[in-house]
């Protein structure tokens, strides 16, 4: 049988085309995830790269619960312009505790990646409740029900660090027992607020600079 007859037999079998079609995909998944699963950049955390606190994660949280990371990327690319407008461009090491990432690729508003330290934390209150307040062009939704619940309603902290350790994360049991103290008297616009504030801190530019290029060698 030639290459014609066999492609004419694969079309007119629809059980043969849906096969064929299904191992061709799943040729392509592997040939994309394969590699990353014996890639050890992708698993091993910067030397400034640590996990999130209760505080930090609870933010993090009502940052994905809000959608912020459907406008706004954490992925700043190793362009010389990205570089320029957002600062050093992102590691894979720096988000190995990230679970989901929130790379992003839509652009809205800017990439949040080196938000951290960038504005005072007045700044991100009053632009969460009233956008326009502190950038008058911005199309950004207020967000004034941040300011009115409390952090600790947002989900149980402890089931999630326990989660997470299981994962992985290298969370001790007196994390664990004191994350439900760190939130009291704290708002989801304050933790939120604090989740933004270590966005991108982590990064020793000049250590991750010198280890690529150690590795490119």
């Amino acid at each position: 049988m030639n290459a014609l007859e066999l492609h004419k037999k694969i079309e007119e079998n629809a059980g043969l085309l849906i096969f064929g079609i299904l191992l061709v995909s799943a040729i392509g998944g592997l040939v994309q995830v394969l590699p990353s699963l014996f890639q050890e950049s992708l698993s091993t955390p910067l030397s400034g790269t640590r996990v999130y606190d209760a505080v930090e994660l609870t933010g993090r949280d009502i940052y994905i619960r809000e959608g912020c990371h459907v406008c706004h990327s954490q992925q700043v690319r190793p362009l010389v312009a990205e570089v320029e407008r957002y600062g050093p461009y992102s590691r894979a090491g720096e988000f190995v505790y990230d679970r989901p990432f929130l790379w992003g690729s839509k652009r809205t508003g800017p990439d949040l990646h080196r938000i951290g330290g960038k504005y005072s934390d007045i700044w991100h209150e009053v632009h969460l409740l009233d956008p326009r307040q502190v950038v008058p062009e911005s199309i950004m939704p207020a967000y004034p029900w941040l300011a009115e619940r409390p952090a600790a309603g947002v989900g149980d902290i402890q089931a999630k660090l326990r989660v997470l350790r299981r994962l992985g994360h290298p969370y001790a049991d007196a994390d664990i027992a004191a994350a439900p103290q760190r939130l009291e008297g704290l708002r989801e616009i304050d933790a939120l607020i604090v989740y933004l504030q270590m966005l991108g801190t982590g990064l020793d530019a000049d250590a991750a600079d010198a280890a690529d290029a150690h590795g490119g060698h």
